[in-house]
């Protein structure tokens, strides 16, 4: 019964963690909600584009009666911001699952196209929408920004997030075990080392490859956030293990877990590689921006 109130904690505080990761990450949907013609709608703006998909931004507002124009320009560029109206398409969803499970039986929405970038470029974008009352703008002041990437297949991707995930588990369930004092964290210690050098060490140099078209940005070749977090967690856990191989020394494995939770929370691909359209290279955030004020 103790063993499953670990697991369950453990579990619990994965979750938890991954959704704030996810919740928080600057290239996951951007949320905002807009009001359309005393309709309020739940948007999600894209802000991560792969090389294999098309370039639209989608508004999902099933208001055929309204018109909206997208105004966009290469990220850190001095370009001007050029604009393209949105057009409304509707077709027809044929899955069992959307239509009975679900009851949704069309996609509909306004899109607009942007221009494609190089792996590691971006757009920055806010739209105009004009409904019966007046034309409203958002994300003028802040606008959303797409970063575009290479495709990454699918032995290589998902590989990399169940080992990341699996090492997160067994990272706060060794920690667990440790502050109890519980002897087999020193085994979880070990299984969460193997699958952190797996996921982050090695495939995760791998997914950046095929995304970014470099191996490896961190220390010593660059700062490149995700990377030298991941280098930093890494560093904790080979401690955790050699002071754990002879004897029990519970409070290093507290530690490494404490460490990769933090470094877990940190959204995923902050201050990442940016395409430098000045002098055509692509560069890394510093991870001392977090102590920036």
């Amino acid at each position: 019964m103790k063993t499953f109130f670990f697991w369950f904690l453990a579990f619990l505080i994965t979750i938890s963690a991954a959704i704030y990761q996810r919740a928080t990450g600057p290239t996951y949907p951007k949320k905002l909600e807009v009001s359309v013609n005393n309709v309020s709608y739940k948007l999600k703006l894209v802000r991560s584009l792969g090389l294999d998909e098309d370039p639209v931004v989608k508004l999902n507002i099933n208001d055929p009666t309204i018109s909206a124009k997208i105004f966009f320009r290469r990220y850190l560029s001095k370009d001007e911001f050029q604009s393209t109206d949105f057009e409304f398409r509707s077709k027809p969803i044929d899955s069992f699952v959307m239509n009975k499970i679900f009851n949704v039986t069309k996609d509909e929405g306004f899109y607009a196209v942007v221009p494609q970038q190089p792996a590691a470029g971006k757009i920055e974008y806010y739209f105009e929408i004009t409904d019966q009352s007046a034309a409203k703008t958002y994300m003028k002041e802040t606008p959303v920004v797409i970063r575009f990437k290479g495709g990454v297949p699918g032995f290589i991707l998902l590989p990399h997030i169940l080992f990341m995930f699996i090492a997160m588990l067994f990272s706060n369930l060794s920690g667990l075990l440790a502050v109890f004092k519980v002897p087999s964290f020193r085994k979880y210690t070990t299984w969460t080392f193997v699958c952190l050098m797996a996921g982050g060490m090695i495939l995760g140099p791998v997914v950046q490859l095929y995304a970014f078209g470099d191996l490896w940005t961190g220390i010593p070749f660059g700062w490149d956030l995700t990377d030298n977090k991941t280098l930093i967690a890494f560093v904790f856990w080979i401690l955790a293990v050699v002071m754990n191989r002879k004897k029990e020394r519970p409070l290093y494995t507290v530690l490494a877990a404490v460490v990769l939770l933090l470094i877990y929370s940190i959204p995923h691909s902050m201050f990442g590689s940016t395409l430098d359209y000045n002098t055509g290279t692509v560069t890394q955030g510093m991870i001392m921006n977090l102590f920036v004020f």
